[in-house]
């Protein structure tokens, strides 16, 4: 095989796994414009220095090294961030040991063994595997909230409810159509929104969800769907927090997680 034709390969390998670069870049910064620019950047290191993927065994933990690498060089302090959902998020996130939030995204969402997440991060497994356990107690201890769960299965739904439940926030409600999931987000406002994609009677849950953002304004949505890629193209607004179907309990645990911290800090509770 030719330089050329090995170039091409890895090009066609990092282009299939750009989209789950995007869904850890979002989860990572809580907006899909954040997160795309680092991904953004970390397409551009590499066009400038090929070099940065080498030493790593597989392509696409070797993408997520140099991603990585970024957000480390760029994080800021909690006091040179601006006001809203960011500054709420930064301010939860100065009490959490560092780069826990990191390993627990990379173990949980994206799936990679501890040994990868020891890849990306550079330390040694058996810390990945200390910072992923501190991430899931510091988590979980910090914010609660309020969540409205939008899904037509009735044991899908059950098993979202006792899963969030578990990790000590209320349910405002669970609606299996559009307008059910208008009319009880309406009455009462969530914190976080947890919506599957396709609803019962055939409506949007992503319409539901943009109806009920029309209403109160900025609130952090985490949507399920079993065609992950088609929400991660970087060419339209697309979510900041996306689980696959079908998902694992610790994939929903950690979304639900990250993704209460960037709730407003008036509407959570203990903030």
């Amino acid at each position: 095989m030719t330089i050329t034709q090995r170039d091409g390969d890895r090009a066609s390998r990092i282009a299939a796994n750009l989209p789950y670069l995007r869904r850890y870049a979002r989860a990572l910064t809580g907006s899909q414009e954040s997160g795309d620019r680092y991904a953004a950047a970390t397409l551009e290191a590499i066009l400038a220095d090929s070099s940065a993927l080498d030493g790593v065994p597989d392509d696409k933990t070797a993408l997520f090294r140099v991603l990585h690498s970024i957000w480390q060089a760029s994080k800021v302090a909690p006091d040179q961030v601006g006001g809203g959902l960011q500054a709420a998020a930064q301010k939860h996130l100065a009490h959490l040991t560092d780069d826990t939030r990191e390993a627990l995204l990379l173990h949980t969402i994206e799936e990679f063994d501890y040994d990868q997440v020891a890849a990306i991060m550079r330390v040694e497994p058996a810390e990945a595997r200390e910072l992923v356990t501190i991430a899931r107690r510091e988590m979980a201890e910090s914010v609660a909230g309020r969540v409205l769960i939008i899904e037509d299965e009735p044991v899908i739904a059950m098993d979202l409810e006792n899963l969030v439940s578990e990790l000590g926030h209320q349910i405002t409600g669970v609606a299996r159509t559009r307008d059910e999931a208008v009319r009880i987000g309406s009455a009462d406002r969530p914190d976080l929104i947890l919506a599957d994609i396709r609803l019962a009677d055939a409506s949007s849950g992503i319409d539901a969800v943009n109806d009920l953002l029309k209403e109160f304004g900025a609130l952090p949505v985490i949507f399920i769907t079993a065609f992950p890629e088609r929400l991660l193209t970087g060419e339209r607004p697309e979510p900041a927090f996306l689980i696959s179907k079908p998902y694992k309990e610790d994939q929903v645990r950690s979304a639900v997680s990250q993704a209460m911290f960037f709730s407003s800090t008036e509407t959570l509770h203990g903030a």
